[in-house]
């Protein structure tokens, strides 16, 4: 969990398992209806339904769900979606910053603040954590994309603000204006991207001991089954050695 892996959101963490991957897709299917019914529902049109369509494919999100989403927010049908962000504490002291996508508010903090509670940690006030976060741009490739000399030449000359690449894949910070554009001009060399989409990037980084990260990672878990939940960003850092030992 550490390095690349720490900025991850907890749904990428879990892609993997299969019997998250129908909640997965509820949630990005939730993103692309939302994303169409803010702009046009034509992806080369609209950079936030792009982005979209692009994490779904690179969940092997079926092209049919993608479409059917996108005609449900042309068509004005479903539900209307609020975007709601949460702030709080996890074990060991960590921040945590919970973004949703809710149609009924009141559900949704309650199971937050509830999942929360059970699992060690609290919810605080708005702008309780966010302020040891910086506001940025993020583009996630994975490994296949090129080596990290590669990846660091592009992205410098698309105009990003820093790169992180490791085992796991590479991530390119922007600044939150440029996040499209430089998406854009990485792809001739890089192909599409996994993601495009605006970030918290911690300040500074929370090491977490054994015990704490048992909790943690239990609580990550919760929020990642609440089909409101989008995405979990945190300053946590497990180690290695600790993720081991958890098994």
């Amino acid at each position: 969990m550490a390095g690349h892996s720490k900025f991850k959101n907890i749904m990428h963490r879990k892609g993997a398992q299969d019997k998250k991957r129908s909640g997965m897709f509820s949630k990005l299917s939730r993103e692309i209806t939302v994303a169409a019914k803010m702009g046009l529902p034509d992806p080369d049109m609209n950079p936030r339904l792009r982005a979209a369509v692009n994490a779904a494919k690179a969940q092997s999100m079926p092209k049919d769900n993608i479409a059917r989403a996108i005609d449900k927010a042309s068509r004005g049908d479903g539900e209307n979606y609020e975007e709601i962000r949460y702030e709080g504490f996890g074990p060991g002291g960590v921040s945590l910053i919970i973004e949703t996508l809710t149609d009924n508010r009141n559900r949704t903090v309650t199971n937050v603040r509830t999942g929360m509670s059970k699992n060690g940690g609290n919810l605080g006030a708005p702008g309780s954590v966010s302020h040891g976060f910086d506001r940025v741009g993020l583009i996630t490739y994975p490994v296949k994309a090129g080596d990290a000399d590669k990846v660091f030449e592009a992205a410098l000359d698309a105009g990003a603000e820093d790169v992180t690449s490791s085992e796991d894949g590479h991530e390119i910070w922007t600044a939150v204006g440029d996040l499209h554009e430089v998406a854009k001009a990485l792809e001739p060399v890089l192909g599409e991207a996994e993601s495009a989409k605006l970030a918290w990037k911690p300040q500074t980084m929370v090491e977490v001991n054994e015990a704490d990260a048992a909790t943690l990672l239990k609580l990550l878990d919760v929020l990642d089954d609440d089909d409101d939940v989008q995405t979990v960003w945190g300053n946590y850092e497990i180690s290695d050695e600790v993720m081991e030992k958890l098994g």
